[in-house]
């Protein structure tokens, strides 16, 4: 059931529909209705406008969701989006502009809030830069690579804003002897994107990406972990899960999606779908804070952007897309997972980004509810259009 083309605000009811599952995952999933929170111009069908949303929580029980409007490009950082929010647990929303000047993200143990910051990406032409390192082509785009510690001190810095009264924006260098950095279409991004964690030490760890390490001949992309033990101010980096398949078509591991499970052990897991072809999703886990990961195993056979989100009742919930969008259910910290339960119909399956661009977005709503964010591009509306759903799951065993 979808609701009516422009519909923006209503009351929330959650409708008779279950499927139990009875696999390694034994559950039982309740959805809610889907609820439309906005929608595109109706002639703006192009990638990259009015898609990708991203949910946070704010101050004071608000939700926030950021959508983006702007093309897909490294032009593109730094650049406003849409912000919408509600004060009801997702029932109704309105566009917002003022809501991120409030507090929103990662609640530290100090009470401050911190989030990373895509900041504007710097014009190679205002840089002397040291001598490129390699080369690598995703998408039919160039990327040329540098070391981190060759280029000029400010392009070696990764940066978060941070919110204690005001948001005030912060930036730390990144030391690592091995690490590289890109560049693409004369500009160099300076991003640190991936999930930070509160752990029960009150350190934080990151799990972050685009990483590419010097130690290898071919710089697939991978990613790198971190921990900070003063309210994120500054960060060690402690390990890395470099790009090692057999698979060599692939750019690499991407979107790295983190949680802390139950258990005290760290659950990431990694996109490979990339320009070359569809590849799985892998899943690597770690004992020591980030230290040292697993072995990747993949799991499934697509998706990207995987999310991630342990319920207080025992159930990690694993959000992924491209075609569409899934949701799998864990009841054994991530071993196994439920089949996927695909959340828009498909009318081709391998036309992956036909419908959705398969980002979504978690938050919890209580011991065992959260909400779903997600794109839709061919509603009944025609319009590109951002949902969230709340979906109710119990372990039944």
């Amino acid at each position: 059931m979808t609701p009516a083309p422009g519909t923006i605000a209503g009351t929330l009811h959650l409708i008779p529909y279950f499927f139990a599952i009875s696999l390694s995952a034994q559950v039982t999933v309740q959805l809610g209705q889907p609820r439309l929170v906005a929608e595109g111009p109706v002639t703006e069908h192009r990638w990259g406008r009015w898609q990708f949303p991203t949910l946070d929580a704010g101050a004071k029980g608000e939700m926030l969701l950021f959508v983006h409007v702007e093309p897909d490009s490294a032009a593109s950082y730094g650049k406003v989006r849409k912000v919408y929010v509600s004060v009801d647990k997702g029932r109704t929303w309105r566009e917002d502009a003022d809501a991120a000047r409030r507090a929103y993200g990662l609640r530290l143990p100090n009470g401050e809030w911190l989030r990373t910051d895509t900041v504007a990406a710097t014009p190679i032409a205002e840089v002397k830069l040291p001598a490129q390192r390699a080369e690598r082509v995703s998408y039919k785009t160039p990327f040329q690579l540098y070391l981190l510690r060759e280029l000029p001190e400010k392009l070696r810095n990764i940066y978060f804003q941070r919110f204690a009264g005001q948001w005030t924006p912060e930036n730390h260098p990144l030391n690592d002897p091995e690490a590289l950095r890109y560049a693409t279409g004369g500009l160099i991004p300076q991003i640190w994107w991936g999930d930070m964690k509160v752990l029960k030490d009150s350190s934080i760890v990151a799990l972050t990406y685009p990483y590419y390490h010097a130690s290898q001949p071919t710089p697939y992309t991978s990613a790198a972990s971190y921990r900070s033990t003063d309210n994120g101010r500054t960060w060690q980096k402690t390990g890395h899960i470099l790009y090692q398949e057999p698979d060599r078509r692939r750019d690499g591991f991407t979107e790295p999606a983190l949680e802390v499970l139950p258990n005290g052990e760290l659950l990431g897991v990694l996109r490979t779908t990339d320009g070359n072809g569809v590849g799985p999703m892998y899943s690597v886990r770690s004992a020591d804070q980030g230290r040292t990961w697993s072995p990747p195993q993949s799991f499934a056979e697509t998706g990207v952007l995987p999310r991630l989100l342990q319920l207080r009742n025992g159930v990690l919930v694993l959000s992924s897309g491209r075609p569409g969008v899934d949701l799998r259910f864990s009841t054994d910290n991530g071993r196994t997972w439920s089949p996927a339960k695909e959340l828009l119909p498909l009318p081709d399956r391998a036309k992956i980004q036909a419908d959705s661009c398969g980002y979504t977005s978690l938050l919890p709503l209580g011991k065992d509810r959260f909400l779903i964010a997600y794109s839709w591009f061919t509603p009944p509306s025609g319009r590109k259009s951002i949902y969230v759903r709340e979906v109710r799951v119990r372990p039944t065993k």
